[in-house]
């Protein structure tokens, strides 16, 4: 199946579509694999309409956040970076908020549901970084997470929320410009992606001759809708997921592995036609 891949995508410029299966060998768990536990994210709605739901995110987020930060791109976020710096691809339109394409060296990436490295106002607009928010709730909540985290152990969520239950005595920050509501620069669940980010994803894919779906499972239109254009269009679409995905029945080829496997295969390839030439 690998040499299939590799004989199907030959001598295509690929766009590339990742999910959190091409993170996990980074240890950032995925949402719907196999072996992934059911999880509940916060919707944008729970967020912007209770103070608790969002004491509750900010407390858990203090704490995972850190985890995703330390976080350092696998083989899989390597062979995209070295796929794109060989010519062999347009682009990465990734669901992931982990910067870990960027961090492996890639430079086209669009972060189709932001990332965990900003936090922007819902009133004045305004960007901070994440670093600059953690120092802000470190000093309202002192020893908060070295005490959280050593009664209770933490668990990490895909979007940088650690699992932890006691959040009723943690302080939320607010703006520091205007006193709005400060929320993760991501994507939530009952949130639209920009419409400009959508657009800058259908035009890479367009400019691409096939699409490679790596460690998603589409279940969500975000995603799957890149699917459906690239079959549109007609041209080759691959994908890599454990599990089946609700882009399969699109796809000239599937293949049942995992990310990094598939992917420094992809690779080899590569490297081994253009040696030959």
């Amino acid at each position: 199946m690998l040499d299939e891949m590799s004989e199907l995508l030959s001598d295509r410029r690929l766009a590339i579509v990742t999910g959190a299966g091409i993170s996990t060998d980074s240890g950032i768990p995925d949402y719907r694999g196999p072996d992934s536990p059911p999880r509940n994210p916060m919707t944008f709605q729970q967020f912007i309409g209770d103070a608790a739901f969002r004491r509750h995110y900010w407390a858990r987020n203090h704490l995972g956040w850190r985890f995703m930060d330390a976080a350092r791109p696998n083989d899989g976020h390597r062979a995209v970076a070295r796929l794109e710096r060989s010519g062999r691809t347009v682009g990465v339109i990734t669901q992931n908020v982990d910067l870990l394409h960027t961090k492996a060296g890639a430079h086209n990436v669009i972060d189709l549901h932001g990332t965990y490295a900003q936090v922007r106002c819902l009133d004045c607009n305004r960007l901070i970084s994440r670093t600059t928010l953690a120092e802000r709730l470190e000093e309202a909540n002192p020893g908060f997470a070295e005490t959280v985290a050593g009664a209770q152990g933490v668990e990490i969520a895909p979007d940088a929320d650690a699992v932890i239950e006691s959040t009723a005595h943690f302080n939320v920050v607010d703006c520091q410009v205007c006193g709005g509501i400060l929320k993760p620069d991501i994507v939530y669940f009952g949130e639209s992606v920009p419409k400009e980010r959508v657009a800058r994803a259908y035009n890479l894919v367009e400019s691409a001759d096939a699409l490679l779906v790596a460690g998603s499972s589409l279940t969500v239109m975000s995603g799957l809708r890149f699917v459906r254009f690239a079959a549109k269009e007609a041209k080759p679409i691959v994908i890599v997921n454990r599990g089946r995905t609700r882009g399969d029945e699109f796809a000239d080829l599937t293949l049942d592995i995992g990310c990094t496997e598939a992917l420094s295969a992809l690779m080899e390839a590569q490297s081994a036609t253009r040696s030959s030439a």
